[in-house]
């Protein structure tokens, strides 16, 4: 029987700032602390394991939410940049604006409680506290649309299109531009519901011979990636359709027959920052736990969630990461791509 004092043995410690140096030794501090910092710290302790393992497992990011408006662009970029992440799976609307913003857009302080109307007869979109100017989008828009004007007419995945996007950006601090550098596959698999898809809509329209996106070869390509690596990590922000996209990718190689009914092992290791709570029965707040059931998370998964703001959460994670340089040992993945086959994955 477990006693009263076994139960009662580790004691909360205060957050001593005076003591606190940088970011990293924030959350080292949140450690021994309680409520969401305690599970911020948990996230740091499951993404450095991660990161360090020595199967070099695959990172996939699943990115939702307007991380692009709150100001969250170059921490993202900085995920690839430092090799945090081996594949990134996002929302439209954020590589949408991702690609505006490197070709000239800005977004603008705001407030929640802005006159909706007058913005509209000003052509200013409201993203919660942040403006942008429709202008920027529209030519954004057209800019897109021609970029597709001027592909061979075939079928692409929505990672091979969004690379050919990430090439023809010159903004260093842009995710596709640093991407499509380090041959980091970005998948979108619900492209048309972004200004991505209204500026392929634009292209369709005036385009009787036109290009297509598959969005079935993205559920191919990440099934492949999941099948050719010994181990994988993910890292949820925020939730949306990106998070059950990477989650379905182990058991879709069971309904392949690739592996046998019932053996789906899922992802060896799991973060999520989300503030969607799970009683809603939602995607964006299931937990992982529940992800096990559907064996989308392995039995032995290491695992954390925190539920906060990703417009807090993810730069003090990252900031926390980059400054203790887990990644450092961590050397980046070659994917040899063949018509759509993952050929070959291995480490550079």
């Amino acid at each position: 029987m477990i006693t009263k004092k076994e139960v009662l043995s580790e004691e909360v410690e205060q957050v001593d700032l005076e003591k606190v140096k940088d970011i990293r030794g924030l959350l080292k501090s949140f450690g021994r602390s309680s409520i969401q910092s305690r599970n911020l710290n948990r996230c740091l302790q499951v993404y450095e394991d991660c990161l360090k393992d020595p199967d070099r497992p695959l990172i996939f990011l699943g990115l939702a939410g307007p991380m692009m408006a709150g100001g969250m662009r170059k921490v993202i970029r900085d995920m690839i940049e430092y090799n945090l992440v081996d594949c990134l799976v996002a929302t439209g609307g954020n590589l949408y604006q991702d690609f505006a913003l490197a070709t000239g857009s800005k977004f603008y302080m705001g407030t929640p409680y802005a006159d909706d109307v007058l913005l509209r007869e000003l052509y200013i979109n409201r993203i919660y506290d942040t403006y942008v100017d429709e202008a920027d989008f529209d030519r954004t828009d057209k800019a897109i649309c021609e970029i597709a004007d001027r592909l061979p007419r075939r079928t692409y995945s929505s990672s091979e299109f969004l690379r050919i996007l990430g090439k023809k950006l010159q903004d260093k601090d842009s995710i596709l531009y640093t991407a499509a550098k380090h041959a980091i596959p970005v998948i979108c698999p619900a492209l048309n519901d972004s200004s991505i898809g209204i500026a392929l809509t634009m292209h369709y329209y005036r385009n009787k011979d036109h290009i297509v996106i598959d969005a079935i070869l993205d559920n191919y390509e990440i099934t492949q990636m999941v099948m050719k690596t010994k181990k994988t990590g993910v890292v949820y922000v925020s939730g949306g359709y990106p998070k059950n996209f990477i989650q379905q990718a182990t058991v879709t190689l069971e309904c392949l027959g690739i592996i046998p009914r019932g053996q789906t092992k899922g992802h060896d290791y799991a973060i999520q920052l989300t503030a969607d709570a799970p009683h809603w029965g939602g995607l964006s707040g299931c937990t992982l736990r529940e992800a096990q059931s559907w064996g989308k998370v392995a039995k032995k998964a290491r695992k954390a969630t925190t539920y906060i703001d990703a417009t807090i959460g993810l730069p003090l994670l990252v900031g926390a990461i980059l400054q203790g340089k887990a990644y450092k040992k961590r050397k980046r993945l070659k994917l040899n791509w063949r018509n759509h086959h993952l050929i070959s994955l291995k480490e550079k």
